[in-house]
């Protein structure tokens, strides 16, 4: 397939489109700059110099272009802040930015489009010991700042599953660790902090793993369908922060007054995730079962 990639220099877009170009597929992939378009091509992919977020631009970049495929994997992937809005720069690009990629769909004449959601659009909440599968509620809002995270998940989702010009799918990501994430196990990195206790239990999702999940959803995925794409282990934040080697332990009280989504996030939230559905219909399952096997590489 000739694919559209938006993200390809993100945390999860480098292995994707590393895997994707060792798949045998043809990899268009959006940069903003000259840098990253120097980077997409060390990836092996072929840069379209553009912005998601100009439409306008976009969609002159591609007159002229094809392809079989749109996926979406941008985010602005950064150190948690002080202050969530619902005008967060991720949101924009869940809402702004999958509104013009599924426009750059039909001018490519593209008939599948992926599109990234996350596990925590079925709420920051505790959801006890049952795994959660596509079968629950997703877009539960708790009242918190968090629901501005579900807001844009569900919006995101609901878009691309709204058009009638492609078929399209949303994979529904664990927390993403490995390199260049939040819990990146490279020397010098950042410590990432963690409420004393460990805080809640996530299920988490190695980006490699989920580079791969998604090579599979292309290939195999199903029009309106949303797969859960975590691993084998759901373990606390303090577990996976161990695992690390380099840990910054907090208070949760002073947790939630310096970075207030933190609370909601890694106090209130206990979510253990199943993949079943995407081992079923898309034949993936995790090559790093936990984090203990992940963080060693």
């Amino acid at each position: 397939m000739r694919i559209l990639l938006a993200g390809a220099t993100g945390a999860i877009g480098r292995p994707l489109t590393r895997a994707l170009v060792r798949g045998g597929h043809e990899v268009l992939a959006l940069a903003r700059s000259e840098g990253a378009a120097g980077t997409v091509r060390a990836l092996g992919a072929t840069p379209v110099r553009a912005d998601a977020l100009d439409r306008e631009g976009l969609l002159r970049a591609l007159d002229g272009l094809s392809a079989d495929a749109v996926v979406h994997q941008l985010t602005a992937l950064k150190a948690p802040s002080r202050k969530l809005t619902a005008d967060d720069p991720s949101n924009v690009l869940r809402e702004r930015g999958t509104a013009h990629l599924l426009e750059a769909a039909g001018v490519l004449g593209a008939g599948r489009f992926v599109t990234q959601s996350l596990v925590l659009g079925y709420g920051y909440s505790d959801h006890g010991d049952r795994p959660v599968t596509e079968e629950d509620p997703f877009g539960v809002r708790g009242g918190t700042v968090a629901d501005h995270v579900v807001t844009g998940l569900v919006e995101a989702e609901g878009r691309v599953f709204a058009a009638d010009h492609v078929a399209g799918t949303a994979l529904r990501y664990g927390v993403f660790y490995g390199p260049g994430t939040w819990f990146d196990p490279a020397p010098g990195t950042r410590p990432f902090p963690v409420p004393v206790g460990g805080g809640g239990t996530m299920s988490w999702i190695h980006v490699e793993d989920a580079a791969e999940a998604t090579v599979a959803a292309l290939e195999r995925g199903g029009a309106g369908e949303a797969y859960n794409i975590v691993d084998d282990r759901p373990s606390t934040w303090g577990e996976l922060s161990a695992a690390r080697g380099r840990r910054l332990v907090l208070p949760g009280r002073l947790l939630r007054l310096a970075v207030p989504y933190l609370g909601p996030l890694m106090l209130d939230t206990h979510l253990r995730v199943s993949h079943a559905k995407a081992t079923r219909d898309l034949g993936w399952t995790p090559r790093y079962p936990d984090h203990r096997v992940g963080m060693r590489g």
